[in-house]
């Protein structure tokens, strides 16, 4: 074989090689927002993609909410928990922006969705401890600058865009594509 040949042949091994590696795993974290209505949590995650270490499959959410909706939310702490929505819940809510995380990060907010889930109870306090405050913390594991004095702990929206502000990096996330 000539030198030339040999040099193409390796080239193309390589470039085999490369294309056989496989694709960097990882996991998309996912802030929504749902306006005010009778369904429940208005601010919440949603996590898709796969993990580096194992090759697990992720694809969950979680919001945090009163056990209860009831006016006694309006008086003080009541029963909290750590809830998943279902997919329809989730298509009609609006997702804020993304961030990409590594195995670690995904981890730590875990830990965090773990932490709130075992709090506890009354754990739920429409003024210190609603499902603003839940993303706010989520937000913060991510590394996303949040504004913890903010004064909109009750409006889910509006406290996801002040975040994104807060965060000059993060995007509209692009529309889903229509079914």
């Amino acid at each position: 074989m000539t030198c030339a040949l040999r040099s193409i042949f390796l080239s193309l091994l390589m470039l085999c090689a490369g294309l056989a590696a496989p694709a960097r795993a990882e996991v998309v974290v996912s802030f929504y927002s749902h306006d005010f209505g009778d369904r429940f949590p208005h601010a919440f995650i949603v996590m898709k993609g796969t993990l580096d270490a194992t090759g697990e499959v992720v694809d969950s959410n979680y919001g945090f909410t009163a056990v209860s909706v009831s006016p006694a939310i309006l008086l003080g702490s009541v029963k909290g928990k750590v809830e998943s929505s279902k997919p329809d819940y989730i298509e009609k809510s609006d997702r804020q922006f993304d961030v990409t995380v590594d195995d670690a990060t995904y981890a730590r907010v875990m830990a965090k969705v773990t932490e709130w889930r075992d709090r506890e109870q009354p754990s739920y306090s429409l003024n210190k401890r609603n499902c603003v405050h839940f993303v706010m913390e989520l937000a913060e594991v991510v590394g996303l600058k949040v504004d913890r004095k903010s004064k909109l702990f009750k409006k889910p929206k509006s406290f996801l865009i002040e975040v994104r502000g807060l965060n000059p990096a993060l995007v509209d996330p692009a529309p889903a594509p229509a079914p």
